[in-house]
């Protein structure tokens, strides 16, 4: 594992729990999760070889850092890349034309919750992009594309999505401390509101939210007035598929 940073790191913790033994070049890491070998420089590694080579460092760094790497990639081997925004065929270039496996996960990673969208270029073994799945499912749920537009476009939604989520309940604990409540009441309100509807959602398993929101909605009661106001003209709708489009955009121009 090349670089080890924040989200690096939370996904090293999840990686630990199954079967395979790492090891992390990273000259800033003061200490790796244990069981995981922790070296300063690529020199240290000698003449070792590994089955799997894990690009977890800055964009920028890729193509001074990762080309020595070549020779530690045992044959059969290939790279995994959570570099942001850095396309297949520049990680591929960098390391002599291996086999390349793409993740886009998201921060929720690090509690057991993300969601990470994967990509597999045409040189990649159907094992391999299976064990990259594989090692991706121990820090929550995966989606596998079949092109990296699609990768921007699941970067648009799951990628960046937490920030979203995080905002909207920012501004509903902001209402709710306007209606006179503590910010401790109300992000306890708000949070536990939240969790709790998704927690809905996901154990009735039923892909129409539409109909969940309407088995809370009495007509002419409280929560049809509240969502009259929210969405009645459509705007949450309309925003949600902007910020969505704004983020793919963003996504296409740093590929």
């Amino acid at each position: 594992m090349i670089g080890c940073g924040k989200m690096g790191g939370a996904l090293l913790d999840h990686w630990m729990t199954g079967g395979e033994d790492f090891t992390v070049v990273d000259p800033g890491l003061e200490s790796a999760p244990a069981g995981a070998r922790l070296l300063a420089d690529r020199a240290a590694l000698g003449d070792e070889r590994f089955d799997v080579v894990v690009v977890a460092i800055k964009p920028q760094m890729i193509d001074d850092l990762m080309p020595p790497y070549r020779d530690h990639l045992s044959p059969g081997g290939y790279v995994l890349s959570i570099a942001a925004g850095t396309s297949a065929a520049r990680i591929a270039r960098a390391m002599g034309g291996a086999p390349v496996v793409r993740v886009m996960p998201n921060l929720p990673a690090a509690v057991g919750r993300g969601v990470s969208g994967l990509y597999a270029d045409s040189a990649a073994e159907t094992a391999s992009l299976a064990h990259a799945e594989a090692m991706m499912r121990r820090a929550g749920a995966t989606v596998t594309v079949d092109s990296e537009d699609k990768l921007d476009r699941v970067t648009a939604v799951a990628g960046s999505g937490p920030g979203y989520v995080f905002e909207l309940a920012r501004a509903y604990v902001a209402a709710a401390v306007e209606m006179g409540f503590s910010e401790d009441e109300a992000r306890a309100m708000v949070l536990g509101t939240m969790g709790g509807a998704i927690a809905m959602a996901e154990a009735h398993g039923a892909p129409d939210l539409e109909t969940l929101r309407n088995s809370v909605t009495s007509k002419g009661g409280t929560t049809a007035a509240g969502l009259d106001a929210l969405n009645g003209d459509g705007l949450i709708t309309a925003r949600l598929r902007d910020t969505l489009a704004a983020a793919y955009d963003r996504a296409v121009e740093l590929r």
